[in-house]
């Protein structure tokens, strides 16, 4: 009997105790707000691609010293050029049943034009990768790429509970 009224007196002891240190700790901080989330994780992928890429490509001091400028300009034309295309198709309505033959042909027109001048910044850099790596390291990069986006879309599917079809 006297060991059940002292383990309850202990219990009661250790919730209360609990209770006030968790109270004197005050209220978490906020949660980040979603632009900023967005740039963290922005920034954490960005810094993964950039270790990946580094294991991938086993640049030497000199060859990174010459490709990492190169390639974060060309990352930053593409990231320029698909902010200006979600900004243009932000606008535009996503249910081509709804949109009007010319809307429609405009879109299309829209994104044949996104995807050419896509194509113009890749070859642009080509030119600019080849004159810093030797050609097999370019072609490493282009194969780490592609790689890296695969990782990446497997840890999303990962962290992400699965789609039911009909929603």
């Amino acid at each position: 009997m006297k060991t059940t009224t002292i383990g309850r007196l202990l219990l009661s002891a250790f919730i209360f105790l609990s209770a006030v240190s968790f109270a004197q700790q005050g209220s978490p901080p906020p949660p980040p707000k979603n632009k900023e989330r967005r740039e963290a994780k922005r920034d954490n992928i960005e810094s993964m691609k950039i270790a990946f890429l580094t294991k991938k490509l086993d640049l030497t001091p000199e060859e990174a010293q010459l490709f990492w400028p190169v390639y974060n300009q060309y990352t930053d034309k593409l990231q320029e050029l698909r902010k200006k295309r979600r900004m243009d198709s932000k606008d535009a309505k996503h249910n081509v049943e709804e949109m009007s033959d010319k809307d429609v042909e405009a879109a299309v027109d829209s994104e044949m034009a996104f995807r050419q001048k896509e194509l113009d910044i890749q070859k642009e850099y080509h030119a600019k990768f080849k004159a810093v790596l030797p050609i097999k390291k370019v072609a490493k990069l282009y194969q780490a790429e592609e790689q890296f986006k695969r990782v990446l879309l497997d840890e999303l599917k990962r962290d992400k509970p699965p789609v039911k079809e009909g929603n």
